[in-house]
């Protein structure tokens, strides 16, 4: 088994139902049924490195006071060839087991062992994963909150990956519908504006720059021939000119975040294929519409929808709920992925109850959907909250955001909360190098150790071999402390899946840093003997090889040199 902990759990079981056996069959201790129990990890390591309530929940099966059921227990229990070399009773009746030299210096085999494997669990057992993130309009730039969201949507897909599920990353591009519309009148109003007329641009238009650029490189290479087309005409020259660019454009920009989808999905192709008035067609025969002043609605409160929702208007134009449901179809059914993510802003928690009943009346289960909402970002620079660039004078959006700081430095720092709570993005951290900017903290670990192993291999002629690194051993708070943390990864791994959370991560290897810097301060390498070089040598080389790991999910670089 590659997660030592779980290891530990099943043999202190085990211990414990053989020791529970034997006071039975000594009668100890009654013949009845054993409740189940757990073991767990106390949150100080005094008290043992594994503890079990086995004694407590089994007190009134046994009619018996906790701690002497805990103590026939202890007395009973066999350690010898276990992990285990000490065992305890505490309080009521907790029993705690205390982990042998042994178990610390397999941890640490592992690791090393393993390498770039270690931490991989087998949570999703090659299960077919779609995680949709970012889908930003395709009408403009992105902003912060789709540069959060690329940077949660990106690690935890590597997350997932990690414990085991097949995953592909998809954008979902809005080229159709009132935004597109709304776009195709920006862009035509400019371009009359262009040529002399004299007419408003809507307030609820979009009065961006990026319009403005388009319409004059437009009008470079077609002048003003447009001018006597009919607007239909001219609106959709324009969109077929401006939209491509402005998704090559989304897509560089994701590139140079290390972003890379497996698909590009155009919801137009869910209009020209029909797939949007199938679905209502589909829910009209499974009888789960009705008609109300010409609309059609969707009985989406038979489903636990908090009202019914309108699918075609009455003019006969889909709602843009209807696309949607028909591209998550899509996913679940077309495609078949057992599984579906979508990763949507704070703005969108009204969307997961509609979406689920939709899924439900086309008779999909609404638990393989899996909606992260995302809180907002608020960015700060000298304590007070920036909204312009400080190069243009505009908005800051993903572009401007990695101009003005570090690659890893914006990936980590997305991802150092939770997805579902607020986000403050310090400016000037994330480009101080020093131990309050947290990923410069962890890269700095990285390297150190880097640089350690470097001079010991130059300076006193000692590398860690294979032989070496199988005779090692442990005694010192500092090793221990990093070793337990080691051995944490694969559970951590899992949590953090389970949960779509790659904060998980970040805090994480945050702590291991933590671990490795305190050991540096109290723990010599050079100057020791053979013994404590190979041991402290093995433990650097594990340590190295888990930040390396974490920092590669994050698609953040982990430096040699710094």
């Amino acid at each position: 088994m590659n997660d030592m902990i779980e290891k530990a759990k099943k043999e202190v079981r085990e211990i414990v139902l053989k020791a529970l056996g034997d006071a039975v069959a000594d009668g100890v201790l009654p013949a009845e049924p054993i409740p189940d129990f757990t073991v767990e990890i106390p949150k100080d390591t005094a008290h043992g490195d594994f503890s079990c309530n086995a004694a407590l929940v089994s007190a009134k099966a046994f009619k018996s006071n906790p701690r002497a059921i805990a103590t026939a227990i202890s007395e009973k229990a066999v350690l010898d060839g276990t992990m285990f070399d000490k065992i305890e009773v505490a309080g009521p009746g907790f029993i705690n087991f205390f982990v042998s030299g042994k178990w610390f210096s397999e941890t640490i085999e592992k690791v090393i062992s393993l390498g770039a494997d270690y931490g991989k669990v087998e949570l999703g057992k090659g299960k077919k994963v779609l995680v949709e993130f970012v889908s930003a309009n395709p009408t403009g730039p992105m902003h912060i909150g789709n540069a959060r969201g690329g940077a949660i949507g990106d690690c935890l897909s590597s997350l997932l990956e990690y414990a085991g599920y097949y995953v592909e990353r998809e954008f979902y591009i809005n080229d159709a519908g009132n935004q597109v519309n709304k776009f195709g009148l920006s862009l035509d109003i400019r371009y009359r504006q262009h040529f002399g007329d004299d007419i408003e641009m809507p307030e609820d238009s979009y009065h961006g720059q990026d319009i403005i650029d388009h319409v004059v490189n437009f009008a470079e290479i077609h002048g003003d021939k447009y001018m006597s087309a009919t607007e239909e005409e001219r609106r959709a020259a324009l969109v077929e000119y401006a939209l491509p660019l402005n998704i090559e454009g989304l897509e560089r920009d994701l590139a140079k975040y290390r972003i890379h989808y497996n698909t590009w999905f155009r919801e137009s192709t869910l209009h020209n294929s029909g797939r949007v008035n199938e679905i209502v067609e589909i829910l009209k025969e499974k009888g789960h519409t009705y008609e109300k002043e010409g609309a059609i609605w969707f009985k989406a409160s038979d489903f636990g929808d908090d009202q019914d929702r309108v699918l075609v208007r009455a003019n006969g134009v889909p709602t843009y709920f209807v696309p949607d449901i028909a591209y998550h179809y899509n996913k679940l059914v077309t495609r078949n992925f057992d599984m579906a993510i979508d990763i949507l802003g704070a703005d969108h928690h009204g969307y997961i109850a509609r979406m689920k009943a939709a899924l439900s009346a086309l008779d999909v289960d609404p638990e393989r959907l899996n909606i992260l909402i995302m809180q907002m970002v608020r960015l700060v620079r000298n304590g007070e909250t920036v909204k312009l660039s400080k190069r243009s004078g505009k908005a800051i959006t993903l572009a401007t955001l990695l101009d003005e700081i570090p690659m890893d430095a914006a990936r980590f720092f997305f991802n150092l909360r939770d997805p579902d709570t607020h986000l403050e993005f310090d400016l000037d951290l994330a480009i101080e190098e020093s131990s309050k900017n947290p990923v410069f903290y962890v890269q700095y670990a990285h390297a150190r150790i880097c640089r350690i192993i470097e001079k010991m291999k130059e300076e006193e002629n000692k590398t860690l071999t294979s032989s070496a690194a199988k005779d090692i051993s442990f005694s010192e708070p500092a090793e221990l402390a990093i070793i337990r943390h080691l051995a944490l990864l694969p559970s951590e791994i899992t949590d953090a899946a389970k949960s779509y959370n790659p904060s998980v991560v970040t805090r994480y290897v945050q702590e291991l840093a933590q671990l490795f810097h305190k050991f540096y301060d109290t723990c010599k390498i050079k100057g020791e003997s053979d013994d404590v070089i190979n041991s402290r040598l093995a433990l650097c080389e594990a340590v190295k090889t888990v930040i390396k790991n974490m920092l590669d999910l994050l698609k953040v670089e982990a430096p040699e040199k710094m």
